[in-house]
Parts: C-alpha cells; sequence; structure tokens
C-alpha cells in the first residue's frame, strides 16, 4: 500500500487496497460505522437504542451510589447523560463494589451493551469511564468468578473481554478513564483502551492529606499483574502497553507484574495527568469533565476524524499515515460545521458546530 501512494503521492486514488478507498471507508465510519480496508479493517456499526439520563444499563430503580453487596447486578454499570453545558458527555459509572468492580461475565454484558449503543449515538461527544466504588477503578477479573470455570470455558471468556475492550478503543469520539483507585490487569486494561488517562492522589485521612509526599498520598494504583497468576494480560495488554510506554519498559512491568503509583505512572506516560485527590475523592473524574469540557467547542465531525487519522495512522508507515491524514482532511471539507466556523471567524462569535 505504501509503495502504491509512494508512485502517485498527493492523491487519493492510490489508496485502493482490495478494491476499497479510504475516502469511502472515512464516509462508512461518518454514517454507519468504521470500516477501512485491508489490516486496517474495523468491524461496522449498526443501530442502536440508548438509554437516557442516569439509569442502568438494563433498567432498574432511581439512582443511588451504592457500595455494599446489596447492589443489584443490573446496577453494576451505570450510564448518565449529562445536560445543560455538559450535554454531549457520558459517564459510564462502574459500581461493583463487593467484587471490587471486577470484570465479570455480567458486567462484560453490560459494558458490551453500552459501548454498542454508544458507536451510533451521533449526540454523543466524549465518554468518560469512571468508578462509582471509592478507591476502586477496576481490580480486574473476577477471579472467584473465573475459578469456577472449566478450562474450555476460560478461553470464549477471555476472547469476549478483549472484543468489548476493542470495541472501547474503537469508538468515534474521544474517552477517558478517571482512575480514583487500583487498576489492575483487566482494570488497567480497561484504561488503555481509553484515549486519555487521568489519575488522583489520596491521603488516608483528610487531615494528613497536605502532610504527606505525593508519592506516599496516590490512591492510584496500576498495573498488569497476570504474570502472578502464571497467565499473561488477555485484554489487549500486552499490545497497548509497549504502545503508550515503549516496548522495553512494558516488558520489565508485565515480567515483573510490577504495581505503579500515579507519580510513576505518570513519569512513564502511561496516565496524562495525576491530581491530589479532594475530599470528596472525585479529583480524577473532575479533571476529566473538565477535559470533556474543552472539547465539547470543537467541530464534532472534525474531533471524530481527527481520532481516526491518529489511530490508524499509528498502525502504518509514515506515507499510508500521511495518506489516511488526506483522506480524512477530505471528510471535513464539505461539511456545513466547516462554513459555520469560517462564518463564526468572520463574525467574531463562538461557532455553533451540529455535527453536520
Amino acid at each position: 500500500m505504501a509503495a502504491a501512494v509512494a508512485m502517485a503521492p498527493g492523491t487519493l486514488g492510490s489508496l485502493h487496497a482490495g478494491g476499497v478507498r479510504l475516502v469511502a471507508a472515512c464516509n462508512a465510519w461518518l454514517c454507519q460505522g468504521l470500516r477501512l480496508p485491508g489490516s486496517l479493517a474495523g468491524r461496522r456499526v449498526g443501530p442502536a437504542i440508548w438509554a437516557q439520563s442516569w439509569v442502568p444499563v438494563a433498567g432498574g430503580p432511581a439512582p443511588r451510589r451504592g457500595y455494599s453487596s446489596e447492589v443489584k447486578t443490573e446496577d453494576e454499570l451505570r450510564v448518565r447523560h449529562l445536560e445543560d453545558e455538559n450535554r454531549g458527555i457520558v459517564v459510564l459509572g462502574i459500581n461493583r463494589a463487593y467484587g471490587k468492580n471486577s470484570l465479570s461475565k455480567n458486567l462484560i454484558k453490560m459494558l458490551s451493551k453500552a459501548v454498542d449503543a454508544l458507536k451510533s449515538d451521533k449526540k454523543v461527544r466524549t465518554i468518560i469511564i469512571r468508578s462509582e466504588v471509592p478507591g476502586i477503578f477496576c481490580a480486574g477479573a473476577d477471579l472467584k468468578e473465573r475459578a469456577k470455570m472449566s478450562s474450555s470455558e476460560v478461553g470464549p471468556f477471555v476472547s469476549k473481554i478483549r472484543a468489548v475492550i476493542n470495541d472501547i478503543a474503537n469508538l468515534p469520539v474521544p474517552t477517558i478513564a478517571a482512575i480514583d483507585g487500583l487498576a489492575l490487569g483487566g482494570g488497567l486494561e480497561l484504561a488503555l483502551a481509553c484515549d486519555i488517562r487521568v489519575a488522583a492522589l489520596r491521603a488516608r485521612t483528610w487531615e494528613h492529606w497536605r502532610k504527606l509526599e505525593k508519592r506516599e498520598a496516590s490512591s492510584a494504583k496500576m498495573g498488569l499483574v497476570e504474570t502472578k497468576l502464571a497467565i499473561i494480560p488477555g485484554g489487549g495488554g500486552t499490545q497497548r502497553l509497549p504502545r503508550a510506554i515503549g516496548m522495553s519498559l512494558a516488558k520489565e512491568l508485565i515480567f515483573s507484574a510490577r504495581v505503579l503509583d500515579g507519580q510513576e505512572a505518570k513519569a512513564v506516560g502511561l496516565i496524562s495527568h495525576v491530581l491530589e485527590q479532594n475530599q470528596e475523592g472525585d479529583a480524577a473524574y473532575r479533571k476529566a469533565l473538565d477535559l470533556a469540557r474543552e472539547f465539547l467547542p470543537q467541530g464534532p465531525v472534525a474531533v471524530r476524524v481527527a481520532k481516526l487519522a491518529i489511530n490508524q495512522g499509528m498502525e502504518v508507515d509514515l506515507v499510508t499515515g500521511l495518506a489516511i491524514e488526506e483522506a480524512c482532511y477530505a471528510q471535513t471539507i464539505p461539511t456545513k460545521d466547516r462554513l459555520e466556523g469560517l462564518l463564526a471567524f468572520k463574525e467574531k462569535r463562538p461557532p455553533r458546530y451540529k455535527g453536520e
């Protein structure tokens, strides 16, 4: 493919792969889902119905923050569509305290259903994944449930986890992981699938908060610890961690099953922001919300195709990546939003984008 591009630089006509143009692929992604040719192929997105406001994915009682073992299975994942000035931001809250937010069959099923709905919801602009349980983001696989599985059941279930995490990585809008606590194994793999990761620091008590060193106060602990259990990361960790922090360091962390605190994770580039925890215990979420608000005023189509260009371009050589950028840029030219942006600039007012 790179050779074809080199033969006719600056043209979209050279972007054939199996008879499919990248331009057509970008159009399909914008309108119905992502499907790129060859090694860039993705899954087509179908229509879905999306729950509104703060409700469990599968329905259920009125919202409440429940941390006891009485939490019902349908409450394990909560979906909240923010309103007013935050309209367009969707929050996925994991609420499985009795299992330390571990990835059970039911939670994976609910995540899959939520992600399927998000794929085709054009009103969604940014997604935040957070925990509703203090001190825990996600502890990884549900080992108690895993211990009851036969050997023949483990492989297909891990494949399902991998597929759901891949679907999160392939969501067309920006995704942010707000890590206020432990993110181990599959929990870190879930965070790695997000575009941006934010972590918080916590002291033992609020009174001691300002007296402690940041490294001592960190509540965010993260690592791929699967080798301790004589297995390897199975939710994409062996692929996404090296892409995030480099191959050598990723190997070191996976081989040793080492757990990093928030400051260490920031130092190696695993997370983008690390903050001191607030009294409410939701500093990472608040930072994620601030970031999401920064994205809201930008052109929705532009943000989507920018993510597509970056994600797909990082998997290929530079020449092919530039061709992908050209194809993606072409999708913004005929949009009403582009014309609105130019008009708003001329009239010296904020643009009013509609995602068209």
